[in-house]
Parts: structure tokens; sequence; C-alpha cells
């Protein structure tokens, strides 16, 4: 089944000599348990294929499916349960309240959706656990590394039962080896516990991840591919040996 469908989804900004074309009927599934990644030149409309996807944008045109349904005619509150309950968005800056430690930016979620802070803090202590975060989960923002701050947001957009993850350069911030960490982690939601991922990313080796590569270009999708060999092959030394 797929999790994700945009079918012939265009994006347009501005009027007349002006308008921008950010996406040109751009068509791409993603099913359950399958990790997509999207790659291209800086201006080819990846972040803005993401925030179409996570309903945080309307397409000028097109039509966009999450688990079967469409949502253009989705209500404002509609949208709004989608994204606390099976949409995780991961942002380019991180977008971590900075009056909120980083335990309480993660469960922050689950208490949006009537979860009590109490129960919401376990799983939310778990996440930060699972990226090397559990003796920083009492830091608020501004004392956490660039790279911390990236972990917290994706263990804040991975917390609950999220179907649907979407991560715009997730590894942007991170050195190798929080990146190979955080990859093994999303390929198990994907491949465990059935999530499904589109990762935008200019990074090839966090591509190879993936079970299919996107390429956009000038706001289109000009190919896609699977990768030839898997992740550990490139990014775990002692596969090489």
């Amino acid at each position: 089944m797929s999790m994700l469908e945009l079918r012939g989804v265009s994006k347009s900004y501005g009027q007349g000599s002006a308008e921008v074309h950010a996406l040109r009927d751009v068509s791409l599934t993603a099913d359950e348990g399958e990790m997509v990644a999207v790659m291209g030149p800086s201006g080819s409309g990846k972040s803005t294929l993401l925030t179409i996807a996570g309903t945080l944008e309307e397409p000028t045109s097109g039509e966009v499916l999450i688990a079967g349904v469409s949502v253009g005619k989705a209500s404002r509150g509609t949208k709004a349960r989608l994204r606390r309950r099976v949409i995780g968005y991961v942002f380019q800056d991180f977008n971590l309240l900075p009056g909120l430690t980083a335990a309480e930016n993660v469960s922050l979620p689950l208490e949006l959706d009537g979860l009590s802070a109490r129960k919401a803090r376990v799983p939310g202590l778990r996440g930060l656990q699972r990226l090397g975060l559990g003796e920083r989960a009492a830091h608020y923002p501004d004392q956490l590394s660039g790279g911390e701050r990236q972990r917290v947001a994706i263990a804040r957009a991975m917390v609950g039962d999220r179907r649907l993850l979407l991560a715009d350069e997730p590894s942007g911030a991170l050195d190798s080896a929080n990146a190979q960490a955080v990859m093994r982690m999303l390929l198990d939601a994907c491949k465990e516990g059935g999530m499904t991922a589109v990762v935008v990313t200019h990074d090839a080796q966090l591509a190879s991840w993936a079970d299919r590569v996107v390429f956009l270009r000038d706001g289109t999708v000009t190919d896609q591919t699977a990768p030839a060999q898997g992740p550990e092959i490139l990014l775990t030394p002692e596969r090489n040996q």
C-alpha cells in the first residue's frame, strides 16, 4: 500500500513574468516500509516537495494522498491531526522550541494529541536515548550543539506511532558517525516497524540507504533508480574487509 502518493503535483509562486515554477507535474509514490531518497541541485524543488507532501503547503495543481486518502479538501483540523499522529517532519533549521528542554520538545507532539506529560515523557526519553542524547534530555536547545539539536528534531519526528517521516537534509549538521547511526535507525523503523520515509539529501552515501532514489531538476522528476549496493557496503568498514 502507498503511504504517500503525489499525482501530477505542480507548485507556482507569483504571477505573470514574475511567476516561478517550483514543481512541474511531479508524480511520486512511497510505499509502507519503504525509504525514498530525493536528490537534486539547490533550487530543484526538493524542499517544496516535502512541504506539500507534509500538508504544510498547498499545491497549485495535482493531488496528494496519504494512506490512500486525498488531503486536498481536508479541513485545517484534519491536516493538523495528520501532522500530530501520522506525519513526522524534520526541518533543516530544527524548529525546536527554545523554552522547552530536549525531552519536552520530543514529547510535545504526544502531549498535543492528548497524552499526559508524564506518559509522553517515557517515549520521548526513549527516542533521545536511541540517538545517544539520554544525558542531554534536560538541556535546552541553546545548550546543545547543532548536531545535537538535529538529533533532537529527528527524535521528535519519530516519536509515537508515526507512519510517514519527511526529512529535509537530516544529516546536514551531523558528523559521519552520527549520520550513520541516524540512518540505521530510520532503516530499522522502515523495515521492522513499517514506517515510510522520504529523505531529501545532497549526500550520495546517505541516499545509498534508500530503497529508491528520485532525482529532481528544475521542479521535474528526471530519473529514479535503486542503489547498486546496500548502505552497509558503503558505510561500515568491517563489511569491506
